[in-house]
């Protein structure tokens, strides 16, 4: 975990009012909610019993432990070893929040009860959007390098709503486009970044003291200092099309007319025609 430095103020204090609980545009509390909000299980129970759990591999307890000291309120963390469908042996720790005041307030943010893969969206009150994101991808997300050494950062999710939010947050802040599109094994949506937008965005979400899981931080570090090899082609410019040339293309007389006037391929103003036509 990266250490904090001692002469910024201080994030959480311990007798602060629980009323301080979650707010999001604090950096560690957005993260702490992305994070909650991708591996966290929130479970309703009779009366005013239910609880918040969260279990990760034993080796990021430290996560979990800076969960427990943001939170006002009692939790408990356990560890258990077993046999898994993946492994023989999965060391697994568990992060239990029971206070119904505190689940009370994650579920109002965003956080449903039961299954909530699908149905899980960003916050709708302001927050800190990097360390959000951040927390979204520590949880269900991955940081490293490609077997060709390519540098990638990436988040797999059912919800339609994170997907869409991560492309047009990246599209906007750091001019990365991205469109996103379910798979076909199971569904679910892998947005991945590679060479330069994974050094964009590593270096954009993991910055120095930032709350995350230290392996990712660490590999994060890794994929920040990425440089493309001399030998490789630089990537190619995508260039978009503007409501101006859409109309150049439409009124033309014909594919090569219109090529020729844009300075643009005929393959890419004919696959343009044609899908300006179908949305028509």
């Amino acid at each position: 975990m990266a250490e904090h430095d001692p002469s910024a103020p201080t994030l959480f204090d311990l007798d602060a009012p629980a009323s301080s609980f979650m707010d999001l545009e604090n950096p560690d509390y957005a993260y702490m909610f992305g994070f909650l909000q991708a591996d966290g299980h929130l479970q309703a129970g009779i009366g005013r019993k239910g609880k918040l759990t969260v279990e990760i591999n034993a080796r990021d307890i430290a996560i979990l432990e800076e969960f427990q000291r943001l939170t006002p309120y009692n939790s408990s963390i356990t560890q258990r070893t077993r046999a898994t469908n993946f492994a023989e042996v999965s060391h697994t720790a568990t992060w239990a929040l029971c206070a119904l005041e505190a689940r009370t307030r994650l579920n109002d943010l965003g956080i449903p009860y039961g299954r909530k893969s699908k149905r899980i969206t960003p916050p709708r009150v302001p927050f800190s959007r990097p360390d959000y994101i951040r927390g979204l991808i520590d949880a269900d997300g991955s940081v490293g390098f490609t077997k060709d050494g390519h540098p990638f950062i990436s988040l797999t999710t059912q919800s339609t709503a994170i997907a869409v939010y991560l492309c047009h947050y990246t599209n906007r802040t750091l001019g990365i486009r991205k469109i996103p599109g379910r798979n076909k094994r199971d569904a679910a949506y892998n947005v991945v970044y590679l060479r330069e937008g994974a050094v964009a965005l590593a270096q954009h979400l993991y910055t120095p003291g930032a709350l995350a899981l230290e392996r990712k931080q660490l590999a994060a570090g890794d994929v920040s200092a990425w440089e493309r090899p001399t030998d490789t082609p630089p990537p190619r410019q995508v260039r978009t099309w503007t409501l101006l040339e859409d109309n150049i293309l439409l009124s033309s007389a014909t594919i090569e007319e219109a090529a020729s006037a844009l300075g643009r391929t005929y393959q890419s103003c004919n696959l343009r025609r044609w899908r300006l036509l179908k949305k028509n």
